[in-house]
């Protein structure tokens, strides 16, 4: 009988530690948002930025298409980017349109012209985006819910990296 009780009593406590562990991990998990992002990990993400183009900055086509940002999808599927946006801390904005990103790949979006392809897409400006000294890329849905961003230098809105 004692063993039988031993059991039960176990069981009972165990299911008492689970219950009080999910009740815990809750509040943690919803709190966490576009400030701890990492904790959430996104199956997309900014992956690496040049954002100081090399050679010298003529604004040229060429010079402009060196400063780029690159998004990788870490899943197997492919996902729809189409209306997800990268901004700067400037509110340049590049919005993908009609683009999807296969399963472990990554494209990288320049900052000049040029004609789109699965692995670069072109914002098509005359000016560079990226601050040489201090910036933040972020990324969005389409929905507009924070998904991922990087930070270089000083940045303005205060060590969010």
């Amino acid at each position: 009988m004692s063993k039988s009780f031993t059991a039960r009593g176990l069981t009972a406590a165990a299911l008492t530690v689970g219950a009080l562990t999910a009740a815990l991990a809750v509040p943690a998990t919803a709190a966490d948002h576009d400030h701890d992002h990492r904790a959430q990990r996104s199956s997309v993400e900014i992956s690496d930025v040049q954002y100081d183009s090399p050679g010298r900055d003529d604004r040229s086509n060429r010079s402009l298409n060196k400063e780029w940002v690159e998004i990788t999808n870490n899943s197997r599927r492919s996902i729809n980017l189409d209306g997800w946006t990268l901004r700067d801390e400037d509110g340049h904005r590049y919005t993908f349109d009609d683009y999807r990103l296969d399963g472990r790949s990554t494209v990288r979006v320049h900052t000049g012209r040029g004609r789109d392809t699965d692995t670069d897409v072109y914002q098509d400006r005359r000016n560079y985006v990226w601050d040489n000294r201090s910036d933040t890329a972020t990324l969005r849905n389409d929905h507009g819910r924070f998904i991922d961003e990087t930070s270089w230098g000083h940045h303005r809105h205060g060590g969010r990296h």
